[in-house]
């Protein structure tokens, strides 16, 4: 049986797409990841973006693209939201893994509006293929501008540092 990942679009008027870098590798990715128990692929895809990104997009309308094929032994099930354009700067990731050497690494650790022409060159081959030829993006956002205005999304704030030790 396929696992499934969930993710958001988040696309702007100026056909481009939110990418984070994907820490210790060469590609981009969408925000995604796989569902919990009991979670829906919706709040799923909420999740993982506002894990891997700090955008709360929870209560906002998001257009349900379904289910598609992704990896041999993986489906992808996306959403996608139309949003003004922010600095993606102020975007951060809460997720994190320890590396081979140990070492507490954020799953993305940067993040930029990639215009649309450019995807296929930041995304790893499969999902360039799910965004240029499962998807075509310039569609994608005509549909989005047809239901509605961009949302004024902006990234939560950075949680507080932590320093010092516990007692």
């Amino acid at each position: 049986m396929k696992t499934l990942s969930c993710g958001i679009l988040v696309i702007n008027d100026q056909q481009e797409l939110l990418l984070c870098h994907v820490t210790a590798a060469w590609h981009w990715d969408i925000p995604k990841g796989s569902a919990e128990p009991g979670e829906t692929p919706l709040v799923a895809a909420l999740r993982e973006t506002r894990e891997e990104c700090g955008l709360d997009l929870s209560g906002q309308v998001l257009v349900d693209l379904g289910r598609m094929s992704y990896l041999p032994r993986k489906d992808l099930h996306l959403f996608a939201v139309l949003s003004q354009r922010f600095d993606a700067a102020r975007c951060h990731c809460d997720s994190h893994y320890d590396d081979h050497w140990g070492r507490n690494r954020p799953e993305m650790d940067d993040f930029e509006w990639t215009p649309f022409h450019r995807v296929h060159r930041r995304c790893a081959r499969h999902m360039a293929g799910v965004l240029t030829q499962s998807l075509w993006l310039p569609a994608l956002l005509t549909r989005l501008q047809d239901s509605g205005p961009p949302l004024g999304v902006v990234p939560m704030p950075m949680p507080p540092a932590v320093t010092g030790r516990p007692n």
